[in-house]
């Protein structure tokens, strides 16, 4: 065994692996199952996959732990031992671990090696018996226009201030910070009153306590524990459709906490109303309560993120948090559509160069992120989009410009919407005067729309696919 100083750290080893999954498997199939897995160590000799959820850690074993396995053996000269678990797992056998690496893989992005980010699991980690995740708080979030009334109503509910509306409902694309606002609040909400009761469980977690506690016998106690906090946060509300009975619970305990006065807070991909697998009921008092919708970060409130992660980063790393103002705008115009790509960019820059981020140019930092870009940039305009969108589905550019309605014309118009707003730098103000003078209401209206619809319909996602591979090149 080499000595520990000079062992290949297992980072380097799951990123080698990485490499040749991701080629082997694909894009989409490794964004989404292997994508946000982290690893962990469990001692000098064994380190663990942790997928993100009890799905995912059953799909990695049908279909891809016996490859991970022979490549974890090609590239680890330690002979460390590799096992899986899920998150949920993993935080309940071991929770005092490092996590030595977490690899982010967005299914936009197609890096030929994955974004590595490193830290340190901190030491007070028994304070996530409530579930919050200790590094979403108010003081790391960044407000602006995109999120500004959802961050209001969150200080609110965190503060205990009274108010009309319950439950509250946080709605929006993956990556756009709902998760975060979540836990801020729930540690707002313990910081102000530490004798209330804040129970914070993602609807899986919720899913997989209730189904045990059926088989146990124990759904009283379940139920007790649930119905008596004073604060319910559940993340992302979308993964009970489908599921009768976890959802009739989840409808009663709602209904129980709100009637009781206490305050329920949850997450969405979608605002209920699209919800179309979600019981009724459960639909129903979901809409009855506030709705907050966050929308895509602008140019100014991505540069604040990186500003923002720029600064936490160089506090950690021990060096100044300097960058050329150039390669933070390159950044935050080339990943728009998902905060967590933009921080994954500024984590590679870093993780390249170290304290010598504040000398590299654009022309250096476009050649580290080039290989994890999906292809080489290339200036696409809404022009071109309009004429792509139009041959694509049979029409001419001037349909998409005009006022017909019907349903041929405005759904490719929608689509070629959604589409500048991915891979333009363009307001949405800017993408409605491009589409005959259209608000930017009825832009952001198309995106939303477009994107309920590309998860529903997969002859519409394949359009989209095929679109943006040719628009990109």
């Amino acid at each position: 065994m080499a000595d520990r100083t000079t062992a290949t750290p297992a980072g380097a080893v799951w990123t080698k692996t990485c490499l040749t999954l991701k080629r082997e498997l694909g894009d989409a199939t490794f964004g989404s199952w292997l994508g946000h897995a982290a690893l962990r160590e469990r001692s000098e000799h064994e380190v663990c996959l942790v997928a993100a959820t009890g799905v995912a850690r059953d799909w990695i074993r049908r279909h891809a732990w016996r490859r991970i396995g022979e490549l974890w053996a090609q590239n680890d000269p330690e002979g460390r031992a590799l096992d899986l678990k899920s998150r949920m797992e993993f935080d309940g056998a071991a929770p005092a671990e490092p996590v030595i690496a977490e690899v982010t893989l967005p299914a936009t992005q197609t890096p030929s090696a994955p974004v590595l980010t490193l830290h340190e699991a901190p030491a007070a980690r028994a304070v996530r018996t409530h579930g919050l995740q200790e590094r979403f708080t108010f003081d790391t979030f960044v407000p602006g226009p995109a999120n500004e009334f959802a961050f209001a109503v969150a200080r609110r509910v965190g503060c205990w201030a009274d108010g009309h509306f319950n439950p509250v409902v946080f709605h929006g694309p993956y990556g756009f910070g709902k998760t975060h606002l979540l836990n801020a609040l729930g540690w707002e909400a313990l910081r102000t009153a530490p004798d209330k009761k804040v129970v914070y469980l993602t609807a899986e977690r919720f899913t997989q306590t209730f189904v045990k506690a059926v088989q146990d016998r124990q759904t009283a106690a379940f139920k007790d524990e649930l119905r008596d906090a004073d604060l319910l946060l559940i993340d992302d509300v979308h993964f009970v459709a489908g599921k009768a009975s976890t959802q009739e619970e989840l409808f009663h305990t709602l209904i129980a906490l709100v009637q009781d006065g206490r305050r329920v807070v949850m997450t969405a991909d979608r605002p209920p109303h699209e919800l179309s697998d979600l019981e009724p009921r459960l639909r129903s008092h979901l809409q009855a309560g506030l709705v907050c919708g966050i929308e895509p970060a602008d140019r100014d409130l991505r540069q604040g993120i990186l500003e923002r992660k720029l600064d936490m980063l160089a506090r950690q790393g021990g060096f100044p948090a300097q960058a050329r103002p150039e390669v933070l705008q390159f950044l935050a115009d080339r990943f728009s559509d998902s905060v967590r790509e933009l921080e994954g960019a500024l984590n590679t820059l870093v993780a390249r160069v170290g304290p010598q981020l504040a000398q590299l140019s654009l022309d250096e930092a476009q050649a580290i992120l080039r290989p994890h870009l999906s292809a080489p940039e290339r200036k696409v305009t809404v022009d071109h989009i309009q004429k792509a969108v139009a041959e694509h589905f049979g029409l001419t550019q001037a349909d998409l410009l005009s006022e017909r309605r019907a349903r041929a014309v405005a759904r490719p118009r929608q689509a070629a919407m959604w589409i500048a707003k991915q891979i333009t730098t363009r307001s949405l103000p800017d993408i409605g005067r491009r589409f005959g003078g259209r608000d930017h209401t009825t832009v952001l209206h198309a995106v939303r729309r477009i994107e309920a619809l590309k998860a529903e319909d997969p002859s519409l996602a394949r359009d989209l696919d095929l679109l943006l591979r040719k628009l990109r090149g």
